[in-house]
């Protein structure tokens, strides 16, 4: 029996919607053994982030060497990092191990808006992450951050902000249209040498949190499974859309979406 695993390298979400939780449910529902490395402590629900506390990058280091020299891994998902330190520390390891599959989930800031990311430390993302990711998963005000465009509005910006990423470093780049006003919701997957595009229906719903975390790690799972970059990307599209779709009504803030969705959406049992 093959036993694919990924790992995800991320903060705690105590209200269950976002990071390293959202990440475990994602790679479960999608028949992938995942194993986590904590990066930061957060005391949050759907009406916010009340507090964070940032993991000793030292202990990071531990965790990462844990998991990696005894279980291994197929794909890695990184999410909040923090600060430099910590981007350094993951960094140094990801090459350590030589790992394949990165997925680089930018995370910034928060749904309710608590920064997640300080910001000296978006320089060391570029100069340390972006050169070691198969891909990486901006949303229009990170690739905005990452790029130093003025605007992400049109696709041609969103075109533009997807070259230069690539040119970077990244291997493959999706720039993710959600912050968008369409009623159909855009995601653009740039190789290189050609675009992607994946559209779904827009669902107007606040309870949209983790929907970041929960499509990276989606892809991660389809990247550990075997598949390709390109279908990895869109069965994340289809996992995070039912997400979307079937929202939960959990909490009085940004709610979380619905994991078990897509597993259970041709069952009409949602």
């Amino acid at each position: 029996m093959t036993v694919h695993k990924a790992l995800t390298v991320a903060g705690s979400d105590s209200g269950g919607g976002a990071g390293i939780q959202a990440d475990l449910k994602t790679f479960q529902e999608l028949g992938v053994y995942g194993m986590s490395v904590l990066t930061a402590l957060t005391a949050q629900n759907t009406q916010g982030v009340h507090g964070v506390f940032p993991v000793p990058p030292e202990f990071i280091a531990q965790q990462m060497d844990a998991v990696l020299s005894d279980i291994g891994t197929d794909a890695v998902k990184t999410g909040m990092l923090f600060n430099s330190i910590i981007i350094e520390t993951v960094a140094k390891k990801l090459k350590e191990y030589n790992v394949r599959n990165y997925v680089l989930d930018p995370v910034m800031v928060a749904k309710g808006g608590a920064p997640l990311l300080v910001t000296e430390a978006v320089a060391a993302v570029k100069e340390h992450l972006l050169p070691l990711a198969t891909v990486v998963t901006p949303n229009l005000p990170e690739a905005k951050v990452l790029t130093g465009m003025e605007k992400i509005e049109t696709k041609e910006e969103m075109k533009e902000a997807a070259k230069l990423l690539h040119d970077w470093g990244a291997q493959h780049v999706v720039i993710k249209g959600g912050h968008g006003t369409d009623d159909i919701v855009t995601d653009l997957l740039y190789d290189g040498r050609e675009f992607v595009e994946l559209s779904a229906e827009r669902f107007h719903t606040q309870h949209t949190h983790g929907t970041g975390c929960t499509f990276a790690a989606a892809i991660a799972a389809g990247l550990a499974s075997g598949k390709n970059v390109r279908e990895a990307v869109k069965q994340a599209k289809v996992f995070i859309t039912a997400a979307i779709s079937h929202p939960l009504g959990i909490g009085h803030g940004h709610g979380p979406t619905n994991h078990w969705a897509y597993r259970r959406e041709g069952s009409n049992d949602v």
